[in-house]
């Protein structure tokens, strides 16, 4: 920490991001790279392509090809991030670790709910902060229903609905098109991470849950390509998930019910699209969606547009910096990540 004229000058917290593919590229680097709070030091990849757009997009940061070569540099960082596929997580982050530094892991957070055991325990006994990129608490219309729900505006909620949804026959076109389940791979790991977490962040634990899961990708022996999710939690509120990218028609992203009103929202949150196509979390229009997307509240018959709160993905990183200033929680608890991937294993294990 260093003094200016009188004020307190923070150093930034000295970054570096594994992978720049979609991870990388589109999420973490932008959003790093716009807040003052850090410094993007480093990116690995080893990818030519990659390299080069790296390079292009952030003169100022250093390219290295391995995580050997990033590790060698510790001494000069204090956080690494990791973009990268669910099997290469836990090894990384464990390396991270092992040289002191604080970790980020993209979701969903490790293969297996024993490794994810080990992380969290030798993060606390090294004494550095491990946290996990569950960044769709963070979505528009996640943080619109938070509200309405917190409000009271639906009286008792009694029925919540979720989707994740697209037309997508090719695929992803990266490593989520092949791993398999043991890998960390399938929609269920993947986009169930994002749903199971935001159910779980709204109406607690769960005491009972039920899944399905389909393969009709390419590869008979290939990972489920659709999953659905039902969770009935302690709170009596009963969440059906839904995860499917080879979807014709999708139903609505939210269809929740209570005991006075319900709420229903269609279409998927803007900051992802946003981000891959340049937008910086600086532009007013950031996190902002046309009325067009917005939600209706009410009965039918009676339903009323409602102006969602701005998505806010950056917060993430800004509750981390007063995380690891000692100002305040982390973004994320890695225990909540793990309670998502125990119940991501109990369906799976009667799917």
């Amino acid at each position: 920490m260093e003094t200016l004229k009188g004020s307190t000058v923070v150093a930034p917290i000295r970054t570096a991001v594994v992978g720049f593919g979609i991870s990388g590229k589109v999420f973490h680097a932008p959003l790093i790279a716009a807040d003052a709070s850090y410094s993007l030091d480093v990116i690995v990849t080893a990818d030519p392509d990659r390299s080069a757009e790296a390079a292009r997009l952030y003169p100022n940061t250093r390219i290295v090809p391995t995580p050997e070569d990033l590790f060698a540099l510790s001494g000069d960082l204090d956080l690494v991030v990791l973009g990268t596929p669910p099997l290469t997580h836990f090894d990384l982050a464990a390396m991270a670790i092992a040289h002191g530094l604080h970790v980020v892991v993209d979701k969903p957070f490790v293969t297996t709910s024993d490794q994810g055991h080990e992380l969290i325990s030798r993060a606390a006994d090294a004494g550095v902060q491990l946290t996990v990129f569950q960044n769709r608490r963070w979505d528009a219309d996640f943080l619109t229903l938070q509200r309405l729900i917190g409000e009271g505006a639906l009286g008792e909620v009694r029925s919540f609905e979720s989707r994740f949804e697209w037309w997508r026959p090719e695929g992803f076109g990266n490593w989520r098109d092949t791993a398999a389940v043991s890998e960390g791979g399938g929609i269920l790991n993947d986009l169930g991470a994002h749903l199971i977490d935001q159910a779980i962040q709204l109406f607690g634990p769960v005491a009972e849950s039920y899944g399905e899961t389909a393969n009709h990708g390419p590869d008979p022996g290939g990972a489920d390509t659709e999953a659905f999710v039902s969770l009935l939690h302690e709170s009596g509120v009963r969440s059906r998930l839904w995860m499917n990218g080879m979807a014709p028609q999708v139903g609505p992203r939210f269809h929740v019910l209570g005991s006075e009103s319900g709420y229903t929202k269609w279409g998927l949150d803007g900051q992802e699209p946003a981000l891959a196509a340049g937008m910086t979390p600086s532009d007013p229009a950031y996190g902002i969606e046309p009325q067009i997307h917005w939600g209706a509240l009410g009965t039918d018959g009676d339903l009323r547009p409602t102006a969602p709160e701005p998505g806010a993905y950056p917060l993430f990183y800004a509750q981390l910096a007063s995380a690891l200033r000692g100002e305040g929680p982390l973004p994320v608890n890695p225990q909540e990540s793990l309670d998502v991937l125990n119940a991501i294993e109990n369906v799976r294990a009667f799917a």
